[in-house]
């Protein structure tokens, strides 16, 4: 049983006869008035058990949006009830207005739908459904609660898909579906024009040339169906917070718009998130397919406080890829952990692809090295300066083993990769 506010007022209210008679006869009569009329609101009510309920969710929204959880009632009782319904899902699913009034009448069905915003990206449960029916004078209600379960499945928020657009279009430059094709070697042949001031004197087609009686060039295209194989790096590394997220966010964001842009260039992408051991694996997938599976595998991703396995990274792109392929390779850079593992593992992938090593770096860095107010503040520029250079010399030494380094803050990263991508294809090194 449960009481209200007007039972409360109820009880009160035996200020009354207790002045106007103060004696424990008053009190003793009141109270056993006031518990006999909770006793027959209460059995007055509708049985909340003779609610059946259903639950319908959306099978997966992305990470911010909005999604709804409806629960269809009907009253299977002899008795029509008025009452409150309350759906409870996890904080993170962001159910803030989650109960509803009901008044529902014998064989009679009613919805009612909680909106959710979700703020964790995985999945998120229902739990449990309570229902409290009120008696007729308000007083007092049943209530029950039961399991009805439910799931939702919270993507990635994919905000780094508004770069898309620029780098379709510089792609469809390069792919010669406009008046610009790429010059130099290394790419698919693609047509022959005739030679203009600028163009590389290397790309000249000296048989077309003889034959036309004027100075002819090739024009390429990059080639298609190339391998692009994601590494993310789920250690330690990626539970760095970054301004308001982890890295993990950054690096999940990079993926994204990599197998967006790759796939729109006719290039097949695969996924492996690892730690200590692979936590995720998307492979195998083509075409308009590729997005969805994506953004599902990095759904249930979270970081992980144990050093990454590099030997077991290593033998995992060797059991992926069988020809040459890009390889971007999501991490930190870290001088102590990255030295014990990334740069040999990077060089010896990179003895067979191309690596990109793509890092986050904190936003607040910049801040720390403006600062020198108090001496606080210098120690804290010091060692932001001496961070800074040891990722500098980190990354002179991966660059030396013929990888590609990006270091962005994480709302740079994505698109700084992207570029980086569109270089090394227009450059045919892919």
């Amino acid at each position: 049983m449960a009481i209200t506010g007007r039972a409360v007022l109820l009880v009160a209210l035996g200020v009354v006869p207790v002045l106007l008679v103060p004696e424990v006869t008053t009190v003793v009569a009141w109270a056993v008035a006031v518990a006999l009329v909770l006793t027959a609101d209460t059995l007055l009510a509708a049985s909340p058990t003779a609610i059946e309920v259903e639950r319908a969710t959306a099978g997966a929204v992305r990470r911010g949006e909005r999604a709804e959880s409806t629960l269809t009632l009907t009253n299977t009782g002899r008795r029509g009830l008025r009452g409150v319904v309350r759906d409870a899902w996890q904080p993170t699913a962001g159910a803030d207005n989650n109960r509803h009034r009901l008044r529902i009448t014998v064989d009679e069905a009613q919805r009612v739908r909680t909106t959710l915003r979700p703020r964790r990206r995985g999945d998120l449960y229902a739990d449990q459904v309570t229902i409290r029916a009120y008696g007729p004078l308000g007083l007092a209600a049943r209530q029950a609660s039961r399991e009805v379960p439910g799931v939702i499945r919270v993507l990635p928020e994919f905000s780094s898909r508004r770069h898309l657009p620029s780098r379709l279009a510089r792609l469809r430059e390069m792919d010669g579906r406009t008046a610009v094709n790429v010059r130099g070697q290394g790419t698919e042949f693609d047509s022959l024009r005739e030679y203009v001031v600028g163009d590389d004197v290397r790309a000249i087609d000296w048989r077309a040339t003889a034959r036309r009686q004027e100075v002819v060039v090739r024009t390429w295209r990059p080639e298609r169906d190339r391998r692009v194989l994601l590494v993310l790096d789920l250690s330690r590394l990626s539970a760095a917070r970054l301004g308001e997220a982890p890295r993990l966010d950054a690096g999940i964001e990079t993926c994204l718009l990599m197998a967006a842009l790759a796939t729109k260039a006719g290039d097949r992408v695969d996924l492996i998130a690892v730690d200590d051991g692979v936590r995720a694996r998307v492979r195998g997938t083509h075409g308009a397919a590729v997005m969805p599976a994506m953004a599902d595998g990095l759904s249930q991703v979270t970081p992980a406080l144990v050093e990454p396995d590099w030997p077991q990274i290593t033998q995992a792109v060797r059991d992926t890829l069988s020809q040459r392929a890009l390889v971007v390779v999501i991490t930190g850079l870290e001088a102590g952990a990255a030295e014990s593992g990334l740069l040999p593992t990077v060089a010896t992938i990179a003895r067979d692809h191309q690596v990109i090593v793509a890092s986050a770096t904190d936003p607040d860095a910049a801040a720390l090295l403006l600062s020198r107010e108090t001496s606080a503040d210098v120690f804290d520029a010091a060692a932001a300066e001496r961070g800074d250079l040891e990722r500098d010399a980190l990354a002179g030494r991966l660059r030396r083993t013929g990888a590609e380094v990006v270091e962005r803050d994480p709302e740079s990263l994505p698109p700084g990769v992207a570029d980086t991508y569109l270089a090394l294809k227009a450059a045919g090194r892919l």
